[in-house]
């Protein structure tokens, strides 16, 4: 029901995750990251208690295999299971069980997992991992979005459309004081959220300095 993106940009000390789905307010269900620690999504039958534990495991110094590994290891419901994870060194590690719906995928490589289930077809990652790969001179954020779009338009979720969001945390510009979060956007019921994603961007980082 949902692809996704989850990824580290060393150069800007910051881990982050943008994930698009025909399913009500999917920002609140599959993203979760923390600054030095990094980021994971969990979709497929989500399993939410994987975003708490995924990120401990991780503040604890586990590698993004290793966490992958525990709590796969714990999940009865892990053949239903997408999890991608990028640990604080952005190493990456992605799962798709056997029983996702189809056509469902993952890719992985340096510092970036994207997976996706219910998608139009294979198509869909392949557009998102070229996005990404060709969208290094630019800043996480952006970049993150940039991914998402090019699976939005090479399909997506086959069902449609519904919801999209954007995390990302780490060191430099937040959006407030007391926090490491640079973005938290969510559209949770639009006909096409992640142009309405886009624009919330656009507007984040108009204010970014003003909020």
């Amino acid at each position: 029901m949902t692809f996704s993106i989850v990824a580290h940009s060393p150069r800007e000390t910051a881990w982050g995750v943008a994930v698009a789905s025909r399913y009500l307010a999917v920002g609140a269900m599959v993203p979760a990251a923390g600054p030095d620690v990094g980021a994971l999504a969990t979709q497929a039958h989500t399993n939410m208690a994987h975003r708490e534990r995924g990120l401990a495991l991780l503040g604890a110094g586990e590698t993004a295999e290793r966490t992958l590994a525990a709590l796969l290891a714990d999940d009865p419901g892990r053949r239903r299971r997408q999890i991608g994870v990028v640990d604080r060194a952005g190493e990456s590690a992605a799962w798709t069980g056997p029983e996702c719906t189809g056509h469902a995928g993952h890719r992985s490589g340096a510092g970036y997992a994207l997976q996706g289930n219910l998608l139009t077809g294979p198509e869909v990652l392949d557009a998102m991992q070229s996005a990404w790969t060709d969208s290094g001179d630019v800043p996480l954020r952006r970049r993150l979005l940039n991914a998402l779009a090019a699976g939005d338009q090479a399909g997506g979720d086959r069902r449609g459309r519904q919801s999209a969001a954007l995390l990302v945390v780490g060191a430099g510009r937040a959006i407030g004081e007391g926090t490491h979060v640079q973005v938290d956007l969510r559209v949770d019921d639009a006909h096409a959220p992640v142009t309405e994603l886009a624009r919330l961007l656009d507007l984040n980082d108009d204010l970014i300095g003003t909020a």
